[in-house]
Parts: C-alpha cells; sequence; structure tokens
C-alpha cells in the first residue's frame, strides 16, 4: 500500500478504506497541488485526491456502486474536507 501524501487528511482517507475495505492494493494519491487557486482549494493542500483501490468486495459490483462504497466509507470525510475525488476501483487482477 502507498500514500503519496502523509498529510492527516490523507491519512484519515486511507486508514478508512484500509478498515472498511480491506483492500488488496491501495494508493491515495494528494492532487491538490494541480487545483491550487482554483474553486474548491481551501489552503490546506489537500482538497483533490486520486484514489485506486483494489478488493475482492467490488466483485459483481457496477463502477458506480464500488465508487458509492469507497464514498460510504469515507462518510463525513467526503463532505468537510474533500472537495473533489477521483476514484479508480478494481477487484484484484483487472
Amino acid at each position: 500500500m502507498e500514500t503519496e501524501s502523509k498529510g492527516p487528511v490523507a491519512a484519515e482517507i486511507e486508514k478508512r478504506l484500509l478498515e472498511a475495505l480491506s483492500p488488496a492494493s491501495l494508493n491515495v494519491i494528494n492532487d491538490s497541488a494541480k487545483h491550487h487557486g482554483h474553486a474548491g482549494d481551501d489552503g490546506s493542500g489537500e482538497s483533490h485526491f486520486t484514489v485506486e483501490i483494489a478488493c475482492t468486495a467490488f466483485e459483481g459490483q457496477s463502477r458506480l456502486n464500488r465508487q458509492r462504497m469507497v464514498n460510504k466509507a469515507l462518510g463525513d470525510l467526503m463532505r468537510d474536507k474533500v472537495h473533489a475525488m477521483a476514484i479508480k476501483a478494481t477487484v484484484p487482477g483487472e
């Protein structure tokens, strides 16, 4: 498992996804620098992320349901701390 940003929001994203979904692989990428000064940039340096996650819980689920599972695991972070998140949710080996 790899986390590019060690900031508190990225760490919490990783923690919640590990606990809720037990992924085979997880990569939390902080994209906030690319959005500096744009809408949603709160100045924290942790407002925009990409999550690449592979877990067996996604097997048989549509792309939309996989994203819903990720959003559910993240809960209030999506409302309170994260402005935007790209999610690549796969089954291991996909």
